[in-house]
């Protein structure tokens, strides 16, 4: 049995170097145009592509360099942003109604608690710093928070505020493989989002450092 699998893997890695060699790979530019032309299909496609991908572990920056390069940098941000966003609510919702009866039967447990209630008192910044993190994956990161006892609406605003710098350059390197992108442009994009980043992660730091309110 084992050599079977071995032969098929060996089949499989072949038939993909062959189709690899044989198969013609459009130019960026080519699938731009592509896009283009399917008209409103295209972003549509574009949203229901990294909203189902994102909800298993595949990592999120492709899709968000799949819509610069297909959609451009407005478009393709927009819908990064939104597909992110909901990808991030149904992940968080699945995880809450199905493990947080499990989870709270160990919040008696002082390391257990002690997370879960500086996620809770952090709010959408504790969650925006996550985010902010590149090594801390989206997925499992969607269903930390899901098995918290954050709320929703600072979940969504701390997701949405923490992917942005990081959506938006994914985002803008996709639309570069065009080779269409002014350079002027870029380095604007770039500055806005080096200044939201430190922006955020001030805002954030401010917050953990901060007075403690007494009881």
């Amino acid at each position: 049995m084992p050599r079977v699998w071995v032969l098929l893997a060996a089949t499989l890695v072949a038939a993909v170097v062959v189709a690899a060699v044989v198969v013609p790979v459009p130019e960026p530019a080519q699938l731009r145009a592509w896009a283009a032309g399917a008209g409103a299909a295209a972003p549509a496609l574009m949203f229901l592509t990294y909203v189902v991908a994102t909800l298993v572990p595949i990592p999120r920056t492709v899709f968000s360099l799949a819509s610069g390069l297909l959609l451009g940098p407005v478009v393709g941000v927009a819908v990064a942003l939104v597909a992110t966003a909901v990808s991030g609510l149904l992940s968080f919702a699945l995880a809450r109604s199905l493990g947080r009866r499990v989870v709270a039967r160990h919040l008696t447990r002082a390391q257990v608690r002690t997370v879960d209630e500086r996620l809770t008192r952090g709010g959408w910044l504790a969650v925006a710093s996550l985010r902010l993190i590149p090594a801390i994956p989206f997925l499992p990161t969607n269903y930390a928070c899901g098995l918290s006892s954050v709320r929703t609406r600072p979940y969504l605003v701390g997701t949405m505020a923490g992917s942005l710098p990081g959506t938006t350059a994914a985002v803008v390197l996709g639309d570069t493989l065009t080779g269409t992108t002014p350079p002027a442009l870029l380095a604007a994009y770039a500055v806005c989002a080096a200044a939201g980043t430190a922006g955020l992660w001030f805002a954030i730091r401010r917050r953990a450092t901060g007075p403690r309110p007494t009881d």
